[in-house]
Parts: C-alpha cells; sequence; structure tokens
C-alpha cells in the first residue's frame, strides 16, 4: 500500500506540473483552477470532455482493481501455517474451515485442494492447477480495459489536433491570410488538446504500472503455496493414509 501511495503522489505530481504548464500566460492573480478552467474551454470543451471522460473512467477501473487486488493480498505464511497444524493432527476439516475463513484466491484454491484430499493427490493437483486459472482470471479482470483508456486519451487528443488544424486552415481559407493571428486559434486547440491527452496517458500508465505488479506478486504467492500445499497433503497421505 504504501508503493500505491507513493506512485499515486507522483502521478498526481506529474498532473500538477503539465497543467501548471497549461496556465503559463494567464494573469498572476487568477487561480489555478480558474486557469485550468480557461485552458480547458481554449482546448475546446468537446474534445477536452472526451479526454477528461477517459481519465475518469479510467481510473474507476484502477480504483475499482486497487481495491480488488489488496483485498486478494492475503497474509500466505499464516494461512499455511495454520493448514499446516491442523493437518500434522489430521483434522482435515480444521484446514478446511481455516482455508474457508481466509479471504483471498489463495485461500480459495487451498480450500478446492482440501476439498479433494481424499480423492488422491493427482486429483488434487489438477483441481488446483484448474481453480487457480479461475482465479488468475479473477485478478486480471478489468485490467483491458485500463489499457483501452491509455491508448484512447492520446488518440482524443491526437483528434483534437487533426481538427484544430483543420479550423486553422479554415480561418486562413475565410480570411484571405496566413498570419499568426488567424492560425493561432487553431493550433492552440491542437496543442491543448494533445496535451491533455497525454497527460491522460501517462496518469493511467503509472497506476496501471502499479496494479501489473501487485498482480505478478499476488499469482507468484499462488504459485508458491500451491506448491506448499501440495507438499503438506502429501506429508498428509504418508502420515495418515500408509
Amino acid at each position: 500500500m504504501k508503493k500505491f501511495l507513493s506512485k499515486t503522489i507522483l502521478g498526481f505530481c506529474a498532473l500538477g506540473t503539465s497543467v501548471t504548464v497549461f496556465a503559463q500566460g494567464v494573469a498572476g492573480e487568477e487561480s489555478f483552477h480558474q486557469a485550468l478552467k480557461i485552458k480547458f474551454i481554449e482546448g475546446s470543451a468537446d474534445f477536452m470532455s472526451t479526454v477528461a471522460i477517459a481519465l475518469i473512467l479510467g481510473l474507476a477501473f484502477v480504483l475499482e482493481r486497487i481495491i480488488y487486488l489488496n483485498l486478494a493480498d492475503t497474509n500466505t505464511t499464516k494461512l499455511l501455517k495454520g493448514i499446516e497444524s491442523a493437518l500434522d493432527k489430521g483434522d482435515v476439516e480444521g484446514a478446511k474451515a481455516i482455508a474457508r475463513d481466509t479471504r483471498g484466491p489463495i485461500a480459495s484454491i487451498a480450500y478446492q485442494g482440501l476439498m479433494r484430499i481424499d480423492q488422491g493427490i493427482d486429483v488434487v493437483e489438477k483441481s488446483i492447477i484448474a481453480y487457480g486459472g479461475v482465479q488468475g482470471g479473477l485478478l486480471e479482470k478489468n485490467l483491458s480495459w485500463i489499457t483501452l483508456f491509455i491508448a484512447m486519451a492520446p488518440s482524443l487528443g491526437f483528434l483534437g489536433t487533426v481538427v484544430g488544424m483543420v479550423m486553422a486552415f479554415d480561418k486562413i481559407e475565410q480570411v484571405g491570410d496566413i498570419s499568426p493571428t488567424v492560425v493561432a486559434g487553431g493550433m492552440k486547440v491542437a496543442l491543448i488538446t494533445t496535451i491533455g491527452g497525454l497527460i491522460v496517458a501517462l496518469i493511467l500508465q503509472v497506476f496501471y504500472n502499479y496494479l501489473l505488479s501487485k498482480l505478478e506478486a499476488i499469482l507468484n504467492k499462488m504459485e508458491d503455496a500451491s506448491i506448499t500445499l501440495l507438499d503438506l497433503i502429501i506429508k498428509y497421505d504418508v502420515k495418515y493414509k500408509n
């Protein structure tokens, strides 16, 4: 969680720095909020709204995944020690209760394996592998949506760039002059929408990388716990079934 907080702070610092650049040229007495609003409007509210929506939706999926993955990350060592202690006493039901009462995918996998402890180690292993795949899919759920918004945000910004250039050429055609004053409005729209899209993509990318690191850590724990659980069940079989 500390890593998440540090990355969150870095992401929002990057956002604040970039938006401050937007506010340059605005009168010094104006507040940051006013400067941001002015630049948002100058970047064409239509296109900047789509970029803002991409950011909001992307952050919604990010928040959902952060909550889910942090709840899924449990104390694996404590769980396995409890199961080992119960199996050493021959208390399979006690081991099942420990797994059932512990949250997270690792505990769910352990419970599925213990449910089939009387059917042989091969059945237990297949059950762990199959249910591990199911839990892995649940952990990766909605990550593809975040990558979609990471890709969409710059694309929307570039679309605004194209529209801004078209506006600039339309203005040149109407006025019949190519002076900087004539093309400045369209060029401003083009640049602001591009910067907005890139900022949104950068923010979402930081969170996405955090989620990937969290996911990989949980998957590694799942693999280690599965191997340990199989060893515990084999030990139980040798002690109580032979």
